[in-house]
């Protein structure tokens, strides 16, 4: 699955998962939040939330943060 980490409008980071076949930009266009924080490609692999790669037309990176924030959204949905 892709990703796109993006900051809320009270700057807390929202990741949006999606299909591979979506290219990123395509994502990003559909979306209202301004600020990209990080972009790339999520797993889960024996309960444990991994990042990698990136999205080179929107010049950004899967950062190490963004699988601890995927996998605290998934514990606690409404946080």
């Amino acid at each position: 699955m892709k990703y796109i980490m993006f900051e809320d409008f009270a700057g807390q980071p929202v990741p949006v998962i999606f299909p591979n076949r979506i290219d990123h930009m395509d994502m990003r266009e559909q979306m209202p939040y301004a600020t990209v924080l990080g972009a790339g490609y999520v797993q889960l692999r024996d309960g444990v939330v991994s990042c990698h790669g990136g999205s080179k037309a929107m010049g950004k990176e899967a950062r190490t943060v963004d699988a601890d924030i995927i996998r605290e959204k998934f514990e606690n949905p409404d946080h």
